[in-house]
């Protein structure tokens, strides 16, 4: 079958590999379609960042070479334990984070920063391939009504899910997002979905379009070196600033925006990934009172509930989705078109197929 490997930095290759076996407590899965992300984008280009690739992974025992891709949607096809026989032939979305259980952060249920975590894709063989094996207890299966290629679009669903989830956001309060890509789009719609006003903040015309068709109440385009922002959150919220701000971007001054369109004593939630090093006013948070929370990955029943999300079309995933391609073109239809820089684009399915 068709794999694409991550060998190091600028080195992926399309390799033919037996299909895997699965273990006791693992499924056979069918991939149906797999979406590429920023992150994939990264470990190609400048990795590698997150990909294991000193030493083996201690749950996976895997490291680079590894097959890529961490947004998988399947139909599993075999198990080997007759216990889960009534998997087989159920379309599932891949929970691929797998935690230890045992540690401090695992018990007190902070799973998406134990310290063992391996990741499909990146530190364990991901869905960038005809078929995975993955353990049974990480999949979710998805209702009929879900199409296979929403399937994937699961997994950074569970991004926003966690990140709304880490900030105990109450309906009725006012938030602002600041970054309308794919992670921002969908936190979006989990807020609005959670009975949450929103603001969208983003440099694109397109992206801030899409943000009022999913329900954004107002829409902010941010132009370099503009100094209104604040007072342009400030007529939409009574004077008062958004009581949460959801950072999704991960550009360098996004940050210093999110601070400061806080409200006095608000909640900064960041979710971007950062490849420099931002800079703000800590001022802004000691003196203002405003709390940061981190937010990485997602948890153990994210992907439950961002299922389940889908499947009632409380969130809409369809226009996120960009393109679709064939896995025997990804490295120039898919990973060379997401890293251009005029690039207009959420998310490209692959199909190994």
């Amino acid at each position: 079958m068709k794999a694409l490997v991550y060998h190091g930095n600028k080195d992926i290759r399309l390799e033919n590999r037996e299909k895997p076996i699965p273990e006791l407590n693992e499924a056979l899965i069918k991939i149906k379609y797999t979406s590429l992300c920023a992150t994939d984008i990264e470990e190609w280009q400048y990795g590698p960042l997150w990909i294991q690739s000193e030493t083996p992974n201690l749950l996976s025992g895997k490291m680079a070479p590894l097959v890529m891709g961490h947004e998988i949607g399947g139909e599993v096809v075999d198990v080997l334990n007759p216990k889960n026989r009534n998997f087989i032939g159920k379309r599932v979305a891949i929970n691929n984070i797998l935690v230890c259980g045992i540690c401090y952060w695992c018990k007190s249920g902070h799973h998406a920063v134990c310290p063992s975590m391996a990741v499909a894709g990146l530190s364990a063989d991901g869905g960038l391939q005809e078929y995975m094996t993955w353990p049974v207890t990480h999949l979710v299966p998805v209702p009929n009504n879900v199409l296979d290629k929403h399937i994937s679009l699961s997994e950074p669903t569970t991004v926003a899910v966690h990140g709304v989830r880490r900030s105990n956001i109450k309906p009725g309060d006012k938030a602002a997002v600041v970054g309308c890509g794919t992670i921002g789009l969908l936190t979006l719609q989990v807020l609005i979905a959670s009975g949450v006003e929103v603001i969208a903040l983003d440099i694109k015309e397109e992206n801030l379009k899409l943000a009022q068709i999913f329900g954004a109440k107002e829409v902010i385009k941010v132009v370099p070196n503009d100094d209104s922002l604040t007072e342009k959150i400030l007529q939409f919220t009574n004077g008062i600033g958004a009581d949460y701000v959801f950072e999704t971007a991960g550009a360098e001054r996004t940050p210093e925006i999110a601070i400061n369109i806080a409200k006095r004593g608000g909640t900064i939630v960041l979710l971007g990934i950062y490849t420099r090093k931002p800079k703000f006013d800590f001022n802004q948070i000691v003196g203002l009172e405003k709390t940061i929370i981190g937010s990485v990955a997602s948890s153990i029943n994210d992907m439950s509930f961002a299922v389940k999300m889908i499947g009632n079309n409380k969130i809409n995933v369809d226009p996120l989705i960009s393109s679709t391609i064939k896995l025997s073109n990804v490295i120039e239809n898919g990973f060379a078109k997401m890293l251009h820089k005029d690039k207009n684009i959420y998310r490209i399915l692959v199909d190994p197929s």
